[in-house]
């Protein structure tokens, strides 16, 4: 007989649970329109979202997609109420008490959160991801984003020699 212990597995790499989101169709909401959500945005759309950016200003690729009719923008500030219905939020402001509040709201209503500012202060963290030969990679790591990327590119070179 196995003796059983009440200690769970400490993980040896990142501390966040690996998931791979179904978004399709589903209500994503963006605060803040700069840099940081022209980069995932796009990558919400490709996945389906329904997306919502919140913000009073927005770079120029959210700027086309709100005209393309591709997301929904509502060109003000943030409001709580902006969150209802919402299965993913992401918090890309410049403002780090906006974020707090986006990030709190959020887990009020049990939505998941990533704070592009502060990753450990909200629910979830957006891995590096490519993709090549039918495969898509994630990597998250431990508070270091630019290892995460080298760590993803690495793994896109193997997949991409093996597809050959």
């Amino acid at each position: 007989m196995t003796e059983s212990t009440d200690a769970a597995p400490q993980p040896t790499g990142s501390p966040a649970y690996l998931a791979g989101l179904l978004l399709h169709g589903r209500r994503v909401v963006v605060v803040g329109g700069g840099r940081v959500a022209a980069r995932r945005v796009p990558k919400l759309v490709a996945a389906g979202a329904r997306v919502d950016l919140v913000s009073p200003d927005a770079a120029p690729v959210l700027r086309d997609l709100a005209d393309a009719g591709t997301l929904a923008w509502q060109r003000r500030g943030f409001t709580a109420s902006d969150l209802d219905g919402a299965w993913y939020v992401l918090a890309t402001t410049d403002s780090a008490e906006v974020n707090a509040e986006v990030a709190t709201q959020a887990e009020q209503r049990h939505t998941f959160c990533v704070r592009a500012d502060h990753a450990d202060a909200g629910s979830a963290w957006t891995p590096a991801t490519g993709e090549t030969s039918g495969a898509t990679v994630a990597v998250v790591t431990s508070h270091d984003p630019l290892r995460a990327r080298r760590i993803r590119d690495r793994f896109v070179e193997v997949i991409a020699e093996e597809a050959l």
